[in-house]
């Protein structure tokens, strides 16, 4: 395996999930506090669960977005 090759992949797919989740999250956010789904002032719980089902990686992530 090239480590170097290797490692700047998984940079690269990390930084699409980052930019492509935080995207999704503030218009979800942003559509939930106009319908007032949530108010300004909520803790909102987040899950995420990074699959690879080629080497059997199923890995949870748990934690909590504050909008204020």
């Amino acid at each position: 395996m090239d480590q170097e090759a290797f490692n700047l992949s998984v940079r690269k797919f990390l930084k699409t999930i980052g930019v492509g989740s935080q995207r999704e999250i503030e218009q979800a956010v942003a559509a939930a506090l106009r319908h007032s789904a949530v108010s300004e002032h909520d803790r909102i719980d987040a899950t995420m669960t990074l699959e690879i089902p080629a080497i059997g990686l199923k890995v949870p992530f748990a934690g909590e977005l504050r909008l204020k």
